[in-house]
């Protein structure tokens, strides 16, 4: 498909008799910022090892741009920036060195880009790695990934251990990379409110599989927080006792049925509050 940067299909991976994902499969449309969310051990670091090239999936396939990623991945990552969780150069190399090294290696390396951004996260070339804070590091990272002119930039939870201001930074250097390039993003992130208003698409990963994947405005249209005193609503994710009546998440909310099951109360919901009701779900919704 022209349309999809990424396509995963029946994506597994296991490790030993442990299943890290479980038939995963989910499609990036180009130009979008799609989101992959889930816990800690919920098996995106081993989607994202397969979606890069780095691993072999038990199962399933993954591709680039139309292209098997496992193998062709030397001549695909010359179209992929990747920011990872950890920004990791030897410490003792200075910033214009890791530049130097990184413009040999990519076609399409940018150096008056890469400089400028430099100029704007007020991070000298002469620094060496190792004395930057972590913050540095992470816009280093994100300087080096953008300036090789990537079609796709992955970023692999990109402002953990970052300060708001920091946060703030790197999500608008990306927006600004956006605007101007249309380039496709892929992140994974614990910061839900931070790619609120940043993703186009999400998916949420738990225990190794997908249970959810869709449009953000989508999601976010059909979820709501409903206090009744009526009877009980199809579509119910999470439910508590609210007076006489129950507190509920449901997932396929309608306002034409608002007043069948008596809602006396109806709210709409954040990411973050819709990523919690789905995780604690026992289900797919």
């Amino acid at each position: 498909m022209t349309d999809v940067v990424i396509n995963i299909d029946g994506l597994s991976v296991r490790y030993g008799t442990r299943a890290a994902v479980e038939r995963a499969t989910l499609a990036v449309p180009v130009g979008s910022v799609y989101a992959l969310l889930g816990r800690n051990g919920a098996g995106k670091s081993s989607l994202v090892r397969c979606m890069l090239g780095q691993q072999r999936p038990s199962e399933g396939r993954v591709t680039l741009f139309g292209r098997d990623v496992w193998r062709e991945r030397e001549e695909l990552m010359q179209r992929v920036g990747i920011v990872s969780e950890e920004a990791d150069a030897p410490p003792d190399m200075r910033v214009s060195a890791i530049a130097k090294f990184c413009a040999s290696v990519y076609r399409g390396w940018q150096q008056p880009a890469f400089a400028s951004r430099l100029d704007r996260f007020e991070v000298s070339p002469s620094a060496r790695f190792g004395n930057l804070s972590k913050g540095q590091k992470k816009q280093v990272s994100l300087a080096l990934a953008l300036a090789m002119t990537p079609e796709l930039i992955v970023l692999d939870d990109p402002t953990l251990g970052l300060d708001v201001v920091a946060r703030k930074s790197l999500f608008e250097e990306v927006i600004t990379e956006l605007a101007e390039r249309g380039i496709t993003v892929f992140l994974t992130t614990h910061d839900l409110a931070g790619i609120e208003t940043l993703a186009d698409r999400v998916a949420i990963m738990k225990n190794g599989r997908v249970v959810l994947e869709e449009e953000l405005e989508t999601l976010k249209s059909r979820f709501r927080r409903i206090r009744s005193t009526g009877a009980e609503p199809e579509g119910v994710v999470m439910s508590r006792k609210w007076g006489s009546g129950a507190e509920m998440v449901v997932s396929n909310y309608d306002d034409a049925d608002a007043a069948r099951f008596g809602a006396a109360e109806v709210g709409a919901m954040s990411l973050e509050e819709i990523f919690i009701a789905v995780d604690a779900d026992g289900g797919v919704v």
